[in-house]
């Protein structure tokens, strides 16, 4: 189960700590990715996605099928 937005695509970033005596060990920064069921109101069905929280703030803003249409995902 890898940590993948479905819809954008988004996923981990590389990254460095940097201690005090500045000495850089490599880490891993994750996406902040949530499981939720959104309503299609066309389909009349609802779909469980994987999706980033900046996707679901989107989804929020644009409506469901605006932001499929925006990210070319089909349902």
């Amino acid at each position: 189960m890898s940590r993948r937005c479905q819809l954008t695509g988004k996923t981990r970033n590389n990254a460095f700590n940097v201690s005090h005596s500045n000495r850089h060990t490599k880490r891993v920064q994750n996406a902040n990715i949530i499981q939720k069921r959104l309503y299609i109101p066309s389909q009349k069905r609802w779909v469980s996605v994987k999706l980033s929280a900046s996707a679901l703030r989107s989804i929020e803003k644009l409506g469901v099928e605006e932001f499929f249409k925006k990210v070319g995902a089909t349902v």
